[in-house]
């Protein structure tokens, strides 16, 4: 079975940090972009952040630009997502996908579950 589960997540007020986690199990991803998706209360899923298999490359929503970072432990099948300097308007699920390319991420082949981050004013 293979799946991609996040942690961290929580209720934080704003300018506050919270730091999440996708772990792996069931297979490695090898070779594999990952990255984050959020999907906030009654909107669609956007674009946060990306990930190269090597940690080479790695792209940004604008919104978040300067207050996230990604970053990835291949040895231990994770990736993360450091996020800073939160807004309110960071609150959404975050989900974390995995897929050949940053570019395609949207289309990952593989999803977790979510974790809520709540920002609050």
């Amino acid at each position: 079975q293979v799946q991609l589960v996040e942690s961290g997540g929580g209720l934080v007020q704003a300018g506050g940090s919270l730091r999440l986690a996708c772990a792996a199990s069931g297979r490695t991803f090898s070779g594999y972009a990952m990255g984050w998706f959020r999907q906030a209360t009654k909107k669609e899923r956007e674009f946060v952040a990306g990930i190269s298999w090597s940690g080479g490359s790695t792209a940004y929503a604008d919104s978040v630009k300067g207050r996230f970072t990604i970053s990835k432990d291949n040895a231990q099948n994770t990736v993360y997502l450091q996020m800073n300097s939160l807004k309110p308007e960071d609150t959404a699920v975050y989900y974390c996908t995995a897929g050949r390319f940053i570019g395609t991420l949207r289309n990952g082949e593989y999803w977790g579950q979510g974790t809520q981050v709540t920002v609050s004013s």
